[in-house]
C-alpha cells in the first residue's frame, strides 16, 4: 500500500514569521490515494488573540480555544501521524510554512519540502486559467459543499480528499487485485430468463453510418 497524509490548517492570519499561529490542524490518512478512515485532529490555543477578520473565515473565536492544548502538546502526535509519508495540501506552501514555523518555535526541524504534494499545482496543470480554489474544484467535480459554511480544517480535508481522487485518478489506481477480481465478467452469471436480443439496423441507420465512415481516411470498418 502507498501511504500518504492529506492535511489542512486554520490560522490567526497569513504571516507565520510575523507572529500568526496555527489554531486548528486536521489530517487524514490515504492508502493508494483513498481515505482509510484514520485521522488526526487538534484545536489549539495559539497563545495570542484571534483577529475578528480571521474568525469571519473559520468561525473560531478566542472562547473556542480557551483551555485547548498548545502546539507543543500535540506536536509529537501530529508528527507520528504524518510519519514519513508524502504530505498533501491545497496551496501546500501556506500550510507547510505554518507547521514548520510552529515546529521551529519548539526546537524541532521543519517539514521536509520534498514531501510536499500541492493539489493547487495539480489543479492548475489540469485546469489552466480556471478558478482552482477548493470550492471551485468541488463544484467542478460535483462534490457536495452544503456543509462548508465556513473554513473548517477537518471538513476541508475530507472535501480535498475527494478532489484529490478526481485530480489523480486515485479511485482507479486504488483498486486492489481482489476488487478487480470481484468485478470480473467471469463471475457474472446472467439471469436464466434473459435471452440475448439481436440488434437490427434500419436502412436509415446504415446510410448514416456509411456517410460517417466515408469522411474518415482509411476507416477500419472497410478493412477485411
Amino acid at each position: 500500500m502507498n501511504r500518504s497524509v492529506l492535511f489542512d490548517t486554520e490560522t490567526t492570519g497569513f504571516e507565520p514569521l510575523s507572529g500568526d499561529r496555527v489554531i486548528e490542524i486536521a489530517a487524514i490518512e490515504l492508502e493508494n490515494d483513498l481515505p482509510t478512515g484514520k485521522q488526526f485532529y487538534a484545536l489549539l490555543d495559539p497563545e495570542r488573540d484571534i483577529p475578528a477578520e480571521s474568525t469571519r473565515v473559520h468561525a473560531i473565536t478566542n472562547a473556542h480555544v480557551q483551555g485547548k492544548p498548545k502546539f507543543v502538546d500535540i506536536a509529537e502526535g501530529m508528527l507520528n501521524f504524518f510519519g514519513v509519508s508524502p504530505l498533501i495540501a491545497h496551496n501546500a506552501p501556506f500550510d507547510f510554512g505554518f507547521i514548520s514555523a510552529e515546529l521551529e518555535r519548539i526546537g524541532r526541524p521543519p517539514l521536509d519540502k520534498s514531501r510536499m504534494v500541492d493539489t493547487l499545482v495539480l489543479a492548475k496543470q489540469r485546469f489552466p486559467g480556471m478558478p482552482n480554489s477548493l470550492d471551485a474544484l468541488c463544484r467542478r467535480f460535483e462534490i457536495d459543499l452544503s456543509a462548508r459554511t465556513t473554513h473548517n480544517a477537518l471538513l476541508d480535508c475530507k472535501l480535498l480528499a475527494e478532489v484529490y481522487v478526481e485530480l489523480t485518478g486515485g479511485r482507479q489506481r486504488g483498486l486492489t487485485l481482489e476488487t478487480e477480481a470481484s468485478l470480473s465478467f467471469a463471475q457474472y452469471e446472467p439471469p436464466a430468463h434473459r435471452v440475448p436480443r439481436r440488434i437490427t439496423l434500419t436502412d436509415a441507420q446504415r446510410q448514416a453510418h456509411a456517410a460517417f465512415i466515408s469522411q474518415i481516411k482509411d476507416p477500419v470498418w472497410l478493412k477485411e
